[in-house]
């Protein structure tokens, strides 16, 4: 007679998966990786001149915010609040039928317009580069930028289109399976007390 609780007609209990997550920066990390974003934007723009930030919802725009700060620190001649502005990428997106329905956020751009300006795009973590490629046709509908380049907190890799960061925070070997995650105070307060970026695997 077996001892096997299926004997008795229970049902097998199955654990839930479990997620291991490991913090790869903490909010000091992320602090030194802006600041020195923000001293390579200068020298490559040689300066200010016609410099503005774009950031992509959600964590695009306040990482946006802060690089701008920090420009302004390095340069009394900036306006921080002058060069920033949030471009929305939702309806530019080529993965809408397959993710769940997406809230479009609100593009704000910089009072001058972007005409003639260098734009930085600014976000949280670069993967496919679909969100960026999204970016770039946002931009042609809003003017004619002379120059964009791109500045990331995160490089993960797995690249599907010919897409690569002019500035970036923390190139992040990962595997395809792993979960990049991104807490920023000004969105996730709730959630995390500080910043931090975590890698979550399963286990």
């Amino acid at each position: 007679m077996s001892n096997s609780s299926a004997a008795f007609g229970e049902v097998p209990s199955t654990s839930a998966p479990v997620t291991v997550s490991r913090v790869v920066l903490n909010a000091a990390d992320i602090e030194r990786a802006l600041t020195r974003i923000a001293y390579e934007i200068l020298e490559a723009n040689k300066g200010s001149q016609d410099l503005l930030l774009l950031g992509i919802p959600r964590r695009g725009f306040p990482l946006a915010q802060r690089l701008a700060a920090k420009l302004a620190a390095s340069d009394p001649a900036i306006d921080p609040t002058a060069i920033v502005g949030q471009l929305d990428v939702t309806m530019f997106r080529d993965d809408l039928a397959h993710q769940p329905t997406r809230a479009p956020q609100r593009t704000q751009l910089p009072v001058s317009g972007i005409d003639g300006k260098t734009i930085v795009l600014v976000d949280d973590v670069l993967y496919s580069g679909r969100t960026i490629r999204a970016a770039l046709d946002a931009l042609v509908d809003l003017g004619r930028p002379r120059a964009v380049r791109l500045a990331v907190l995160v490089d993960r890799g797995h690249r599907e289109l010919p897409i690569r960061a002019d500035h970036v925070g923390k190139n992040l070997p990962t595997s395809s399976s792993e979960k990049v995650r991104v807490h920023l105070v000004e969105i996730d307060g709730g959630i995390a007390a500080h910043d931090e970026v975590v890698i979550e695997a399963g286990a």
